[in-house]
């Protein structure tokens, strides 16, 4: 795991399980059992639903991978504690 994956694991573990596991160059972000989203070239991609797209509606809407077929939040509000729970 690398230094990014690690700091949000510190940062998530606070308020509840985080779990993140490989996948083919990427990894997927697990909070307490559910897939929230990916991590990509040490960016956190977010699911949208309709509780993210509420919460993070200003944030940067991106595909985590070149051939993504769907849009995800961009998340780096890691300092808003209140967001993450």
């Amino acid at each position: 795991m690398n230094e990014f994956n690690e700091y949000v694991c510190d940062i998530f573990s606070e308020f509840g399980d985080i779990v993140i596991k490989s996948m083919m160059g990427g990894y997927l972000v697990y909070f307490n059992g559910k897939l929230i989203g990916d991590i990509c070239n040490n960016k956190l991609f977010l699911k949208r639903t309709p509780t993210s797209d509420r919460l993070l509606a200003d944030s940067e809407l991106c595909y985590p991978y070149e051939s993504s077929k769907t849009l995800m939040h961009v998340f780096d509000k890691f300092e808003d504690t209140d967001l993450i729970v």
